[in-house]
C-alpha cells in the first residue's frame, strides 16, 4: 500500500513551512491551529487509507450452497452432500421409448428428473445422474426405443445401489417416471431380501393425481395412458422447448380393441394390441395449468417420502433381523 506515504509526504512538507514561520497571506499562522488541521487530515487519510486496505483484501467466500446432483459435486463436496442428506439418495427411473408424434423420447426421464430436483430443494438428498435402463420390451418397434435384457435390467441396477451405498447411500430412494416399471421395480425391491445388506432400498412409485383442487381435463381419463394430456402438461412444465403440440393429432391414441380377453388374463402382447402408434390419450388436450398443478403435488409427495425416509429408523433394523433369523431358520421361534 503507496497510498499512506505518499500522501504522508506531501502532507510533511507543507507542515515544515507553517513551522519554520513562513508566511501565508501576509502573516505568521498560530502553530497550534496549524498542527490540529494537520493532524485531522492525517487521521482522515489514515482511515481512507484503512478503508481501501479492506475493500483489497480478499474476504471469507460464503458457503457455498451444495447441489444435488452428484455429477456436479467435487469429490470432498460429495462427502458434505452424503452427510446433509443423512445418506440419502434418489435414483430418478425413467426411460427412452417413443412418446406419441408429438413428445421427445425421453419424456419418463426428464419428467421424472424434473419432480425430483424440485423435490429436493424442499428436502435435499443427492440424485443420480440420468438413468433409463428399464423394462421397454412393448416399444422396440418404434425409433428411438433402447430395451435392454431383463437380466440387463436387474444386474445394472442391482450394481448401481451398491455401488451408491459404497459411496455413503444408506437408503436408496427409487423414483419412478415410467409406467413400464410398475412390475419391475417391486420385483427389485423385494430381491434385495435375497441376500444381506447394509443399505435399505425404497421405491417410489407414479404419483397420484386424484387431489382436490386438480384442473379438470378435457380428454377421457381412463384412456390418459401415454403421451396424452397429463404427460403432455407435465412437458409443458417441464420442457415446453421440446413440446410438439401442433403434431399431436397426427396420429390416434384411441384404443385399439384388438384382443377380446377377461381382464384376470395378462399376456405381454396387451399393449400393443391395443396402442399399435405406442400413443394413449389426446396430447393436444394439454394444458400448463395442469401441468403446474401435477408437476407441484408430483415434487411434494416425493419431498414428504423423502422426509418419512430420513426419519425410518425400522427398517434396517428389521432388515437385520431378518438376515440373522434367515441364516439360521430352523432356530427361529414357531
Amino acid at each position: 500500500m503507496l497510498l499512506v506515504p505518499v500522501l504522508m509526504h506531501k502532507l510533511r512538507a507543507p507542515s515544515l513551512r507553517l513551522w519554520s514561520g513562513a508566511r501565508v497571506g501576509g502573516r505568521v499562522p498560530c502553530p497550534h491551529r496549524s498542527f490540529a488541521a494537520s493532524v485531522g487530515l492525517l487521521c482522515a487519510i489514515l482511515a481512507l487509507a484503512a478503508t481501501l486496505a479492506s475493500a483489497q483484501t480478499p474476504q471469507p467466500a460464503q458457503t457455498q450452497k451444495l447441489s444435488p446432483k452428484w455429477e456436479e459435486l467435487t469429490a470432498s463436496d460429495f462427502v458434505q452432500a452424503i452427510h446433509q442428506a443423512q445418506g440419502v439418495c434418489v435414483l430418478p427411473f425413467g426411460i427412452l421409448e417413443k412418446h406419441g408424434p408429438h413428445l421427445p423420447i425421453g419424456t419418463d426421464l426428464l419428467d421424472v428428473r424434473f419432480a425430483v430436483f424440485n423435490a429436493v430443494q424442499q428436502e435435499y438428498a443427492v440424485v443420480f445422474p440420468a438413468y433409463y435402463f428399464g423394462q421397454i420390451f412393448e416399444a422396440q418397434h418404434e425409433p428411438g426405443t433402447v430395451a435392454y435384457s431383463l437380466s440387463t435390467q436387474l444386474t445394472l441396477l442391482q450394481e448401481t445401489v451398491d455401488e451408491m451405498a459404497r459411496n455413503g447411500c444408506q437408503k436408496i430412494v427409487i423414483v419412478n417416471g415410467h409406467g413400464g416399471n410398475n412390475y419391475l421395480l417391486p420385483l427389485f425391491a423385494q430381491s434385495q431380501l435375497s441376500a444381506p445388506h447394509d443399505y435399505v432400498v425404497y421405491v417410489f412409485g407414479l404419483p397420484d393425481t386424484h387431489l382436490p383442487g386438480r384442473p379438470a381435463m378435457k380428454s377421457d381419463p381412463n384412456n390418459d395412458m401415454h403421451a396424452g394430456e397429463t404427460e403432455t402438461s407435465n412437458m409443458l412444465v417441464a420442457r415446453p422447448d421440446l413440446v410438439h403440440q401442433d403434431r399431436a393429432k397426427n396420429e390416434s391414441g384411441a384404443d385399439q380393441h384388438r384382443l377380446s380377453l377377461p381382464d384376470s388374463v395378462y399376456t405381454g402382447i396387451w399393449w400393443y394390441a391395443k396402442f399399435p402408434e405406442h400413443y394413449s390419450g389426446d396430447g393436444t388436450a394439454a394444458t400448463k395449468e395442469l401441468g403446474e398443478f401435477d408437476q407441484k403435488a408430483w415434487s411434494s409427495q416425493i419431498a414428504e417420502a423423502l422426509k418419512a425416509i430420513k426419519a425410518d429408523t425400522q427398517s434396517m433394523k428389521l432388515q437385520s433381523e431378518f438376515f440373522e433369523k434367515a441364516a439360521h431358520p430352523m432356530d427361529t421361534k414357531q
